[in-house]
């Protein structure tokens, strides 16, 4: 069954560079952006990249996030996507902050200030975990 017209091998093959991609970001301690995640996914994988003028798309990139997390939070219990910037923002998107909620790791309801410091805190745990890898 497709989600936002991709195929689950598609999703599979992009949650797989997409986390491979992460790694290497927390590794460099670096931030990155839906644009540039799109743009080396496309580049890795061979598959079309995320049109983020439709808001589809973007809906799709936040599926694919909630797929790398998926992925990783197992063993690592934090939330890898907190290296992606939403767009136009300094932080994660909105959907970062309900997955956290989802997960136990933000009470719902959290101040902008908690959502932040939670932020914060998955980036720098994230740096370190990566640092030693």
């Amino acid at each position: 069954m497709d989600v936002y017209g991709r195929s689950e091998d598609e999703w599979e093959q992009l949650a797989g560079a997409g986390l491979v991609f992460l790694v290497e970001r927390a590794r460099l301690q670096r931030i990155t952006t839906y644009t540039e995640m799109s743009s080396v996914l496309a580049r890795r994988t061979g598959l079309p990249g995320f049109d983020f003028e439709r808001p589809e798309e973007r809906a799709a990139m936040g599926h694919l996030l909630g797929l790398v997390v998926e992925r990783d939070f197992p063993k690592s219990r934090l939330m890898v996507s907190a290296l992606v910037n939403y767009l136009g923002a300094n932080d994660a998107g909105p959907g970062f902050y309900v997955l956290a909620q989802q997960l136990g790791l933000l009470p719902k309801g959290s101040s902008e200030r908690a959502r932040m410091e939670f932020w914060i805190r998955q980036v720098n745990g994230l740096y370190a975990r990566h640092a030693r890898s």
